[in-house]
This record gives structure tokens, sequence and C-alpha cells, in this order.
């Protein structure tokens, strides 16, 4: 059914139940992992990134507190001062070139935002808020098989939009076929916490999927379901006569995947004080068709205050036009 995703997120709307839902525009779009490959400046391949401008090469959390240092969020909640990023996503031209695709504002009530990604927020009965500290990826670039996909992680898809209001027909491999309103990559990360620590060597270990509605032992305590949607303009690449003349699809994220299972995303926690659990314990339901948050215990701005905030890129490197390979040269397989 079109409206699959968002009848399961209003049936959420629930009593004890929250589905805290806002935008967050692009910051910036740089090749920085502070997570994955901290104080490598340029880190392997690009991502785009939104939140606070706190955002940097290395962010150790015994140094760098995120609601203290940033001045600014590109997200609507002015006491979120996290910073979420993805992979970046290219088009390549079947002469070998590449294009970068941008990403553009949920139509669905955030129209007006420069780019960026839709954040939510969910939770399906009592949950605890992040700690200081605390960061955490979903995904795993190198996969290329649905089946390690499907195996090791859940809810990660890919949307061919025929309209704003599509919400079906998902998989987990890139599109193969011409979106009329663009791609839609949804990310949802684990909903189960170990309870001590705020990260862990490979950044998910100290996370897990429930085992149906419960968490298991090792991972007892329910945090909120932190979910992503972006929207990538793959509009202007609709024509097929430009596409691989064997048919297949000409997308590929800049880690070089042209499969699209190694999806992946990336979080650290950045709220000010216990904004984040105030909201969670509130049960805010936003709008989940318009730019309401619905949400009064948070401060709020503008689509176009969010939009003022940016950071400035600390690596040098041609972006926009056509290119010979991806950023770093990273090769495609």
């Amino acid at each position: 059914m079109q409206f699959k995703n968002l009848i399961l997120l209003a049936a959420a709307s629930s009593v004890n139940a929250a589905t805290l839902r806002f935008s967050c525009s692009q910051l910036v779009v740089e090749r920085l992992d502070p997570l994955v490959n901290p104080g490598e400046n340029p880190s392997p391949h690009l991502h785009q990134i939104v939140g606070g401008n706190a955002f940097n090469v290395s962010m150790d959390p015994a140094v760098h507190d995120l609601p203290t240092t940033a001045t600014c969020t590109s997200c609507t909640p002015t006491e979120d001062l996290s910073n979420y990023w993805t992979a970046v996503l290219f088009y390549k031209a079947r002469n070998g070139t590449l294009h970068r695709v941008n990403t553009f504002g949920n139509e669905l009530g955030f129209t007006g935002a420069k780019g960026g990604q839709t954040v939510y927020y969910l939770s399906s009965g009592k949950v605890t808020a992040f700690k200081p500290g605390f960061r955490m990826t979903v995904g795993d670039p190198k996969i290329r098989t649905a089946e390690e996909l499907n195996r090791r992680y859940k809810y990660m898809d890919f949307t061919c939009l025929a309209s704003s209001m599509t919400r079906g027909g998902q998989t987990t491999y890139f599109p193969t076929k011409p979106c009329a309103a663009g791609i839609m990559v949804s990310i949802r990360f684990p909903t189960c916490w170990d309870g001590v620590n705020t990260d862990s060597p490979d950044h998910q270990s100290h996370v897990a999927y429930p085992n149906g509605n419960a968490c298991p032992s090792t991972h007892p305590v329910t945090i909120p379901q932190v979910f992503y949607e972006t929207y990538w303009d793959t509009r202007p690449f609709n024509n097929q006569a430009d596409w691989p003349t064997d048919g297949s699809q000409p997308f590929v994220w800049s880690f070089g995947d042209k499969t699209g299972y190694g999806i992946h995303g990336d979080y650290v926690f950045g709220w000010k004080g216990d904004a984040l659990q105030r909201a969670m314990d509130a049960n805010c339901n936003s709008d989940l068709f318009a730019n309401a948050i619905n949400c009064p215990t948070l401060k709020t701005q503008t689509l176009d205050q969010a939009n003022q905030c940016l950071k400035t890129k600390t690596v040098t490197e041609n972006l926009d036009g056509w290119l010979t390979q991806l950023p770093g040269g990273m090769p495609i397989a």
C-alpha cells in the first residue's frame, strides 16, 4: 500500500508512544567520518551531514561536547545539536563519468528545507534517551548481497518515488527503473542498548535489535528508534537512453557500491540536557504530512532558520560537475 509506512507510524501515535519527526537541512557535504575514521582528513569516502555545526574530524566525546560546542543546528528543534550522516549518491553516466546527486527537502511538509534529511525518534512505550557521548552506526559499506544485509540488519531500504506520497514497494537494492519523484532512502537504527557503553569498537555492538517486542538480556535498555529519510534528487538523470547499455541501473554510493546493499548511517547524540527525554516522556506525535512537530516541551526554529546553519568545508576538493572518479578515488564494485 502507498501509505504503509505512514500508517505504521500513525499506529505508533497512541498512548505511551512517540513519533517525533522533524527536518534537518544540509549542514555540509565533505569527506570526513569522525566515527569510523577519527582524525583522518580526508576520510576515504564522501558523506552528507546534518545537525549541529560542531561536526569535525575527530569529535572525541572526552573533549568535544556537542551541545556546548555547537553554535547552531540545521535541525528544526534548536536543542538538537546531534549529527546525522550518510554516504552520498552519485550518477554514473554511460561514458563512465560521475555526477553527485543532490538531496532535497521532504515534500511532505519540508519543501523549504535545503536538502538534508527527515529525522524521526520513535517509541512504542517507555524509553531511555541516549547519554552524553553516545554514538552508533548501522549497516556496513562492505556488504554487496541481499543475504548478508538481511541477516545482519533490519529496516534499511530504498523507495522509488512515483510521487511525494509513495510509501510502498521498498527494496534493499537500488531501484532498477527511473523514479519520477526521486529516490527515498530509509535507515533505521536498533532500539536496545547494553545500558553501560556509549560506544563500542565497531560502533554497533553496544546496541541490538529486539527479539519480537522485547530487548535481549544482553541489551536490556529500550532506547528511541532513530530513523532517517533522505530524498535524493535523481530526477535529472531519468533518461534511460543515458543509462548503461547492459540495462543495469546507473547509481552508485560514494564508497563505490553499485548494488545498494552497503547502505549505512552514522549518529552522534548531541541533544541539550534532558530535552530528548522530555519529548519522549511527553509522547510527542508530530504531523506526518506537514511541518508541525507538535511537541510543546521543545524549542524550535523555522526551516529558513535551520537552512542558515552551515559548516565551512575543511576538505578542499571538487564535488560538482562531471567527475572522472569518485571523491577519494574509491573503486566501484
